[in-house]
């Protein structure tokens, strides 16, 4: 295992196009990561400059004590899964997970003949202590990763989730410092990347290996990591654990990219009524008191505009209904999705839409016209210029 550290990172493409600007962080030796964002964000980039796929244009990468910038993927003791599998499909799932193991056992001083050839000579002299190991150690990742019974198929013969088991089980023959994964759960179907999620967080917890894991699912991110990276146009928005990043998100674009359904916004203005805050919209649709300590960061954006975010479940969820005197917004229904253990109700208020997560129980139908408690010690306010979070 080891620590893995990215120092002022960046990549920059011909024509001047830069990848990943000024990344840094520090991961801690056996930490689960993940880099979350959208498609072009840098994310996979990153990851793969950590890999040695990917020249470093700027900064240093550290795994360990070792600055590995200039060294090549074989040597810097980490080990891959890819979103495409990368099974050989002429070789059996054994051979697949055992393939890594000889090559390196193999061919370990370099490519001029006689050295491949003295190689040679001295694999033959203990075969069979080798075999044994590359057995052993085959056997006890397929145990891991319970696909024992298939180490005599090939990859044709497998459904998706257990070709990315056995191409997590060919890293796990390896014995790496460090795992990388990229998007691995992409090309699986909904109940598959559940199971392999769940499988994914099992193994780094049996392991305890250092992992990086990339995806653009934020679920994936919010399940699995110890903490999350959120990376937008190359650049770290925030680092924080699933739960920070959640209930304090440092910007608009985070607080919306994660979260299903993602957070409501509203355009509002905050006034100051009677000694209260209050932040309303131009038509006087919504109208609420926010909480007393938010006095002292607001002072500066009285009579502003500013954006006004609330998830769907702090607004008519049983929570919030059960509140002492709660403040509503009166809003008409347009859309109703019954998701069994919820409802989705999709609302109007004045020109604005959103979203309300209520007690699938609630009774209500489209164009009806109803009330909505809402949590507002759990909304943020964010400003309008420059989207960062205020309260």
């Amino acid at each position: 295992m080891a620590k893995v550290t990215l120092e002022h990172v960046g990549k920059i493409y011909p024509g001047n196009v830069r990848a990943v600007k000024d990344f840094n962080l520090e991961i801690e030796d056996g930490e689960f990561i993940v880099l979350v964002g959208p498609s072009g964000c840098g994310k996979s980039t990153t990851l793969r400059m950590v890999a040695g796929l990917e020249e470093i244009s700027e900064g240093t990468v550290k795994i360990g004590d070792r600055v590995v910038n200039d060294v090549l993927p074989k040597d810097r003791d980490i080990a891959m899964v890819f979103q495409n599998y990368a099974l050989y499909p002429d070789k059996t799932v054994y051979e697949n997970m055992a393939f890594c193991l000889r090559m390196r056992k193999y061919t370990g001083t370099g490519g001029r003949p006689k050295g491949i050839i003295r190689n040679f000579i001295n694999w033959l002299g203990n075969r069979k202590q080798k075999n044994e190991d590359i057995d052993r150690r085959v056997k006890e990742a397929a145990d891991i990763l319970g696909i024992r019974d298939l180490l005599r198929r090939r990859p044709k013969a497998l459904s998706g989730g257990q070709r990315q088991r056995v191409a997590v089980g060919r890293c796990i023959v390896r014995n790496p410092a460090v795992f990388l994964f990229d998007e691995p759960l992409s090309n699986l179907d909904a109940k598959m990347r559940v199971q392999m999620r769940t499988e994914i967080s099992r193994l780094h917890n049996k392991l305890r290996t250092t992992m990086i894991y990339v995806t653009h699912d934020q679920t994936e991110a919010m399940t699995m990591g110890d903490r999350i990276v959120v990376m937008k146009d190359g650049i770290v928005q925030q680092v924080d654990s699933p739960s920070e990043i959640y209930d304090s998100p440092n910007n608009v674009f985070i607080a919306g990219f994660i979260g299903t359904p993602p957070m409501n916004f509203f355009e509002m203005e905050v006034r100051e009524v009677n000694q209260k805050m209050v932040i309303c919209d131009e038509a006087g649709a919504i109208n609420l008191t926010l909480p007393p300590e938010w006095t002292g960061p607001l002072q500066p954006y009285i009579g502003k505009k500013v954006t006004f975010g609330l998830r769907p479940e702090h607004v008519g969820s049983p929570s919030a209904e059960a509140q002492y005197n709660p403040q509503t917004i009166s809003a008409t229904v347009e859309v109703i999705e019954p998701m069994g253990s919820e409802t989705y109700l999709y609302m109007k208020v004045g020109s604005a839409g959103f979203v309300a997560r209520v007690d699938p129980h609630r009774k209500c139908a489209v164009a009806d016209k109803i009330d909505l408690a809402v949590m507002i010690e759990k909304a943020h306010l964010f400003d309008i210029e420059t989207t960062n979070r205020i309260v």
